[in-house]
């Protein structure tokens, strides 16, 4: 079932990443966030009324109150730095930028737990960000270098806010508070950093598409968290690449992007690296 959920989670994660680049026109990235977290909110306010046996036990009161925030303060610049890529690169691109937190994982997972990488954890950390060069390609000036470093440096934060939900996870902690805070805690950051750029007031014309995006990401937050949960680690976080997948068939569908060989062949090298430090860092966070 935590195969399942994952792959739910890459499908509404890759939709969010459609509606993110819809939107990126009429709003800002830290407007994006905002309304992302906030409407996350409220659809976790909508669940926790709904009738379901044992749907909110302890309520949002949690002893781990501490580690639910320094999650949400990871997810929160993680999510920020990811949209502010994906509204101005590619959608495919982005993506597989924000997916390079397990080669981030495979060097700081062995000095979390007292010890140093393996060769081959260095070997499938260098093949990955190979791949990411091949992807940005500096050396030709090609696409914006400050967004995808930024959509580089969300992979490194978001692989923090895993270790912080698999932590959660263990401690007991359901997804739906892990979920709740993550959304508290980004939509205070956001509403802060977007009330310093300037808001611009939702319309009937485009309300929907921040309605889509809160939707698709919170049922995807929701789903990951599950799967972090119930499934097997590796074979996990393995299937979180099926977003790059599913975002790239959906890049190419709805508006033609076509990125050079070299391109792909930066976003396939990137994948299967990534693949590969999941399965050699088997060793899961105390």
């Amino acid at each position: 079932m935590g195969a399942l959920w994952m792959l739910a989670a890459g499908a509404s994660f890759a939709l969010m990443s459609v509606f993110v680049k819809l939107a990126a026109g009429q709003f800002s990235s830290h407007e994006l966030v905002f309304w992302r977290s906030l409407l996350g909110l409220a659809f976790i306010y909508v669940f926790l009324r709904l009738p379901v046996a044992g749907r909110a036990e302890g309520g949002l009161a949690s002893a781990h109150l501490a580690m639910h925030l320094r999650r949400g303060v990871v997810g929160f610049v993680a999510l920020a730095t990811f949209f502010y890529a994906i509204t101005r690169l590619p959608m495919s691109v982005a993506i597989t930028l924000n997916y390079t937190s397990p080669l981030f994982l495979a060097l700081v997972m062995p000095w979390w737990l007292g010890e140093r990488p393996r060769p081959l954890q260095y070997l499938a950390v260098a093949l990955g960000f190979l791949g990411v060069a091949l992807l940005l390609r500096p050396w030709q000036g090609a696409g914006d270098l400050k967004a995808g470093l930024a959509g580089l440096f969300s992979g490194f934060m978001a692989a923090l806010a895993y270790v912080h939900v698999r932590q959660l996870g263990k401690l007991g902690e359901p997804e739906w508070r892990t979920v709740f805070w993550f959304a508290a805690v980004s939509s205070l950051g956001a509403g802060l950093f977007a009330g310093l750029s300037g808001w611009h007031a939702p319309s009937l014309a485009n309300a929907w598409l921040l309605a889509a995006m809160g939707l698709f990401a919170t049922f995807g937050q929701l789903a990951m968290t599950r799967a972090y949960r119930r499934g097997d680690t590796v074979v996990v976080a393995s299937l979180a690449y099926s977003t790059v997948v599913f975002g790239s068939l959906l890049d190419g569908l709805i508006w033609n992007e076509d990125l050079p060989f070299i391109a792909w062949l930066g976003i396939a090298l990137t994948v299967a690296a990534g693949v590969w430090a999941v399965v050699l860092n088997k060793k899961e966070p105390t």
